[in-house]
């Protein structure tokens, strides 16, 4: 079993459903096991416009499946829960970002992993570090220190 984390996001149809509903979906998979599931962040939307809040989460798993195979994964969840891609960083009812895959660097016109922007969201790295306050990045960065340089800026822990 290879340990991922993935990042959650939502600002439409009830984001605490949408969130609660994909972790459900991930734990159903045979292929994939729930470890651990972060608080649950609000914070201000990144993108154009305006948009409502997000409310953000990083989740633990554990997984047989391929990297591309678990992205793939992500995505149909992300389908059957009413994510539309329109637009680059619009309001989303359902985002699952695939963060880290066990200590693997891929850099494919698919996925990149690490997450390119892992290191400067504060929604992704504050979660992160609730449930895996150890963790070091597959270049040898620890977490804690990467939050040393990323103020939480708006974030609020719910």
């Amino acid at each position: 079993m290879i340990r991922c984390f993935i990042g959650l996001g939502s600002n439409l149809d009830d984001p605490e459903t949408q969130v609660h509903k994909a972790t459900r979906a991930l734990d159903a998979d045979p292929d994939i096991r729930l470890q651990q599931l972060s608080p649950l962040y609000r914070n201000p939307a990144i993108g154009p416009g305006q948009q409502p809040d997000y409310l953000n989460a990083v989740a633990e798993l554990h997984t047989t499946l391929p990297a591309i195979d678990l992205l793939q994964t992500l995505q149909s969840i992300e389908d059957a829960q009413g994510r539309i891609r329109l637009e680059r960083w619009g309001p989303r009812a359902l985002d699952l970002d695939l963060l880290l895959y066990g200590t693997e660097t891929i850099a494919s016109a698919m996925l990149t992993v690490p997450h390119p922007r892992l290191r400067e969201r504060a929604f992704v790295l504050y979660p992160l570090y609730d449930i895996a306050p150890d963790l070091v990045l597959p270049d040898g960065t620890s977490l804690s220190s990467l939050l040393d340089c990323c103020p939480d800026h708006d974030l609020q822990r719910l």
